[in-house]
């Protein structure tokens, strides 16, 4: 009887499973920063639609015409901010650590 190797056989599977690229040191600054104006983008657009909310709200109770660039000024470039920084020292600790921790992964692998 003729043995033919599966695409779900437990040696093909486990053949895939070893041949993983080893992690490059300098895909990290381009991570961290990718990941950093993706969620700033992000945190920007929420806040910007909660102050203009916030200032169309107050606005209506005061019986004024609400003047738009508050949101823009007080509340979404100051969020924004803040989570930019949070995101970037956050990301970064997390890329790191997990650079880190496949390097180690791969010197206990090569040794057993």
């Amino acid at each position: 009887m003729r043995t033919t190797r599966c695409w779900c056989s437990l040696e093909v599977m486990a053949s895939a499973a070893t041949s993983r690229r080893s992690q490059r040191w300098y895909l990290i600054p381009i991570r961290v920063l990718l990941v950093t104006f993706i969620v700033t983008l992000l945190s920007f657009a929420v806040s910007l639609l909660l102050g203009i909310g916030g200032v169309v709200l107050a606005a209506r109770l005061r019986d004024v015409h609400p003047n738009m660039a508050l949101a823009y000024r007080y509340v979404a470039l100051p969020v924004a901010g803040i989570v930019a920084a949070i995101v970037l020292v956050a990301a970064s600790f997390m890329e790191i650590r997990h650079y880190r921790q496949t390097k180690t992964l791969e010197r206990i692998e090569q040794a057993s």
